[in-house]
């Protein structure tokens, strides 16, 4: 599909909903029509309307990632509007833009333009993987987030809110099998425990097979596994006092990066060693301490965490891509090894919920202790490197939303940082090693400033203005004293123009933006393939865009949405001596498409009573992704094509659960996740071809 017949369909899709809510945002609301809950967000860390939320931000409920089979946040992520992930398939790499916005590679573990927050807590961008087991709603916050997330919130945030033990007995039971190896079962059940307390428990396993096979056994590379489980307990120590414990721990093994040379073929194949990915695994673990006291007129939280990361994986070159870089076709890898320990402490004072004036006002603080290390390669420990490093950063924070007029209202935000960093690092050479230490301090402030204006209780424009930070830092992956020079901060300054708008009984919704950043000194890693060099640059770049989403509910169970998002991003500074080619002024960020969209269309039909089932429903939901071509690297070596992604799911539901079938990648194209040159040759990730399944789903 060519770039203008993306632009079309993207346009196409959404306009027709927008002409819809144009046509019924003021009219009656129909006698028989229902009245839809109002919806709620805590993007501020506390309960919003999310129209009243002077920012852009895209909200998946709990019902969207089960029906569209979003099992994790990687997935889900693909398909938010203006959202970027790129990822070679690996458990510990990924890297997110929001709106163009994001490292053009990133350096380290913690080179993150986006926050991510699970239930308040921050966690590692690392933690992508991460299945969206048992999760209410993910909320998406576009554009810098600096005076709640600091300098990890330079693109915006990703707020991930899980379901919480409630008063009443509830709980779901989950399986699905599908073509090649692809499995997953999981449940929750939760409910009152006594008087006071109330607790959930949440368990999953899935897995599949690799849909890129080895050539020397003709089985598929590897088959990866995920074991995944939650627990929570909250103790209601009197009306005014809460108290939430939550535990969670989450497994993958034999899981790999994908280095295929292209272009790939029908059927993608590596010629590796079979048994070669075997060891691969990453652990996580995360336990949190969280305490709401309702004062008069206030409400005061206490977030306290600890969580861990280990990891451990053999990333390999076969025997076809070490042929075509180097002219020796015998297989390469290296070993990586990381862990991780984080602890953060938040206390926060802020408005009560539905208060005339919102605010919020806290300190933070978090403290990193990682290491990362690649201790052996396919000849041997000679060229072993060891890095250890910490970052302690404190940071105190406030924001308000207040009133000027009756319909116009202010929002200033305010976040001041303090950074400590430290590296350390042991490089072999044989039996020769170097020892190489350095820190690094700093201090900042982000923030934003919006006006917002309620053209009718509907329907609010706002303009924002605001500053993001991203912290400068040690090089990950260095293989030489030579290679650990510090990195730069990276700067940006947004504007953005936007309007949110829902019908009178909420059944539907449009919002759009326009949005203009620039970041002076993003993060550049220079990676040359054929000495494995790596080394820090830094570069500007802009981006300049628009996003139009909209949804409909309409009678008889039938519910439309979609998005559009037109994105120009360029870096705008040349950056020469680069390992694998200088980067010229003018040339496109990499991973941002131009054009981008989704369609969903969800359907509930009734079919009446049927034998011992007793009254069904029809549930289908069909999903449609639209990418447009998108540069692979900074140096615009090449592109990775367009594409189409269609998904489909039907089921029949009963009094005795829901029975359903799906398809994955409907059209069956096999599209790029990533893509990197290094001159003769480019390689990439093949992402997985069209597979079909079914699944049973019960909830009580």
């Amino acid at each position: 599909m060519s770039t203008r017949r993306i632009a079309q369909s993207s346009y196409t899709i959404t306009i027709a909903i927008s002409l819809t809510l144009c046509h019924h945002a003021y009219a009656d609301t129909p006698a028989e029509a229902v009245q839809l809950p109002a919806s709620t967000v805590t993007a501020r860390m506390t309960q919003e309307d999310p129209k009243d939320v002077p920012i852009s931000l895209s909200v998946i409920s709990g019902e969207q990632l089960r029906v569209q089979r979003l099992d994790t946040l990687e997935s889900a992520l693909r398909n938010t509007a203006g959202v970027s992930v790129n990822s070679s398939g690996g458990p510990n790499d990924f890297n997110v833009l929001i709106r163009g916005v994001g490292s053009l590679y990133q350096m380290s573990m913690d080179d993150s333009s986006v926050a991510f927050n699970i239930d308040g807590v921050p966690v590692s961008s690392r933690s992508l993987g991460f299945e969206t087991l048992d999760v209410e709603r993910i909320e998406v916050l576009k554009g810098p987030q600096g005076t709640l997330s600091g300098a990890i919130g330079q693109a915006g945030a990703v707020n991930i809110t899980t379901r919480q033990p409630t008063r009443e007995l509830q709980g779901y039971v989950r399986g699905e099998v599908g073509q090649q190896g692809q499995f997953l079962s999981e449940g929750a059940i939760g409910g009152p425990l006594s008087d006071q307390l109330s607790g959930r428990l949440a368990v999953r396993s899935a897995g599949y097979d690799s849909w890129i096979d080895n050539d020397q056994n003709n089985h598929p590379l590897t088959k990866p596994r995920n074991e995944a489980f939650r627990g929570s307990l909250l103790w209601d120590v009197n009306d005014d006092t809460h108290v939430l414990f939550s535990a969670e721990r989450q497994k993958t093994k034999r899981a790999t990066n994908s280095l295929v040379l292209r272009p790939y073929g029908s059927d993608p194949s590596l010629d590796l060693s079979p048994g070669l990915f075997d060891d691969n695994y990453k652990t996580t673990e995360r336990y949190a301490i969280k305490l709401d006291h309702d004062f008069a007129n206030s409400r005061l939280t206490s977030t306290t965490a600890t969580s861990t990361a280990d990891f451990e994986g053999l990333i390999a070159y076969d025997s076809k891509l070490m042929g075509a870089l180097y002219g020796t076709p015998s297989e390469f890898w290296v070993v990586d090894k990381s862990f991780e320990r984080s602890w953060s402490q938040d206390v926060h004072l802020s408005a009560l919920p539905d208060a005339d004036v919102f605010w919020v006002t806290g300190l933070a603080a978090t403290r990193n202790e990682r290491s990362y290390d690649t201790p052996r390669n396919t000849y041997g420990t000679s060229g072993a490197k060891f890095r250890d490093f910490t970052t302690t950063t404190y940071a105190g924070y406030g924001e308000a939303t207040f009133p000027l007029t009756e319909r116009l209202k202010l929002t200033t935000g305010y976040r001041h940082s303090w950074d400590r960093k430290t590296y350390d690092g042991q490089y072999f050479a044989g039996s020769d090693a170097v020892n190489d230490s350095r820190k690094l301090t700093d201090h900042y402030g982000t923030g934003r400033a919006a006006l917002s204006y309620a053209i009718s209780p509907q329907t609010n424009v706002y303009v924002q203005l605001a500053r993001g930070y991203k912290s400068g830092g040690f090089n990950d992956y260095a293989s030489q004293v030579s290679d650990s020079q510090p990195y730069k901060a990276a700067v940006s300054k947004t504007a953005e123009l936007g309007f949110k708008s829902e019908t009178a009984d909420r059944r539907g919704s449009l919002n759009g933006a326009l949005f203009f950043t620039r970041v002076h000194d993003d993060h550049l890693l220079g990676y040359d393939a054929a000495t494995f060099a790596t080394n820090a640059f830094n570069a500007d770049t802009r981006t300049r865009g628009a996003e139009l989403e909209g949804s409909w509910h309409f009678d008889h169970g039938l519910t439309l949405a979609a998005s559009a998002t037109y994105l120009d991003a360029k870096i705008t500074s040349a950056v020469l001596g680069i390992q694998a080619g200088d980067v010229n002024a003018g040339n496109r960020t990499p991973d941002v498409p131009r054009w981008s969209g989704n369609f969903n269309a969800s359907w509930k039909h009734p079919l009446g009573s049927v034998a011992s089932l007793g009254d069904t429903t029809l549930n289908t939901s069909l999903n449609y992704h639209l990418v447009g071509e998108r540069a692979a690297d900074p140096q615009n070596h090449f592109n990775l094509d367009n594409y189409e992604k269609l998904d489909l799911r039907a089921g029949l539901e009963s009094r005795f659960g829901e029975v359903y079938a799906f398809a994955d990648n409907l059209l069956n194209q096999t599209y790029d996740t990533y893509g990197f040159y290094s001159d003769p040759v480019a390689y990439g990730a093949p992402a997985r071809r069209r597979t079909l399944g079914v699944g049973y789903t019960y909830q009580f």
